[in-house]
């Protein structure tokens, strides 16, 4: 088995025209530093999702969401309380395989309008019924209610496949940022408490360790939209003391026993703290023989993925994270 990379591992000296164009309108958006904010202002501040918006705005054209057949907003029962989704279907007949997909923002900030443009992306791209699923945040819901609600939502998702007009054989998980943790997560538990294990995990620039000294860290440690400071509040507002404890759910790429994933696909933005580690977690898995595909996006940053109406370094990966994904769903018809 080969560790395949998909893109030359090369450091930017700055973003590209296009994606420092969102930075730039995130600018003109007013927003604070989170760090220095308490979660509920946080969760007011404007975000990458909003910039995209606000340049679309600018440019004079549509702001209105990619297409998808089908978009419904649902409620299930969680470990404390109900947790809500949005279900995506394209217009293709089916069964279909399902994506569960998990969205970022450190635990803390962040919801599913944030990332919607990444699920529906995805769901026409695969294409595949997407389960977005949201989750309960920190601080006021502490590690692991996070892990546990997104964990509860693929075992509905697992449950409920033939009456979503899905194909129960056929599904996969997929997150960004503490999404893409979480979804790793999703996996691990799957394989050890013996139930159905995703047929494939996308993880989009995953957080996959706790240590803030990596290469990437000392080269973005000031970094938009998500720096150094940034990545010690969402630990501390999630995981308190735990953040220095090495906590196995949060240090993937530390784990040792790793085996047993299904075949992975890691995307990472170069201009991004946790480009390193995503890079590890691609190496940890290699090491014990799972089958991973790494590709590393330049001139671009951390929230990239979700922007393809402004920065083709997005559509590019979201094409290339379909092709990775249809690979092994097809492998289970």
């Amino acid at each position: 088995m080969r560790l395949h990379f998909s893109r030359r591992m090369t450091i930017a000296a700055k973003t590209d025209s296009d994606m420092q164009a969102v930075l730039d309108a995130l600018a003109s958006l007013g927003g604070k530093s989170l760090d220095t904010l308490t979660a509920t202002e946080a969760r007011r501040q404007p975000t990458p999702a909003d910039a995209v918006k606000e340049l679309l705005a600018q440019q004079g054209r549509s702001t209105t969401p990619d297409p998808v057949a089908i978009v419904e907003d649902r409620r299930i029962d969680g470990p404390a309380g109900q947790i809500q989704l949005r279900i995506y279907w394209p217009a293709v007949a089916g069964p279909l395989p399902i994506l569960l997909y998990v969205h970022g923002g450190g635990w803390v900030i962040a919801d599913l309008d944030t990332y919607d443009a990444s699920a529906r992306a995805l769901a026409n791209a695969i294409p595949a019924i997407v389960v977005s699923t949201h989750y309960r945040q920190a601080p006021e819901h502490p590690y692991p209610a996070a892990h546990d609600d997104v964990f509860a939502s693929y075992q509905w998702t697992v449950e409920k496949a033939v009456s979503l007009k899905g194909d129960p054989n056929r599904i996969a998980v997929a997150g960004e940022s503490a999404g893409g943790n979480m979804a790793a997560v999703v996996s691990i538990r799957a394989r050890d408490r013996k139930i159905a294990v995703p047929a494939h995990q996308l993880l989009v620039y995953p957080v996959a360790g706790m240590d803030m000294n990596t290469e990437s860290y000392r080269q973005h440690a000031n970094a938009k939209p998500l720096n150094k400071a940034m990545m010690h509040w969402f630990a501390k507002q999630y995981l308190g003391a735990q953040a220095a404890t090495g906590n196995p759910e949060i240090n993937l790429a530390a784990r040792p026993d790793l085996n047993g994933l299904p075949p992975t696909t890691i995307i990472t933005a170069d201009i991004d703290p946790l480009r390193s580690e995503g890079h590890a977690l691609a190496q940890a898995l290699h090491a014990a023989d799972v089958p991973v595909r790494w590709a590393n996006f330049d001139g671009v940053t951390h929230e990239f993925f979700g922007m393809g109406a402004v920065v083709p370094e997005a559509r590019e990966a979201v094409a290339f994270a379909a092709a990775e994904l249809k690979t092994s769903l097809l492998q289970n018809p």
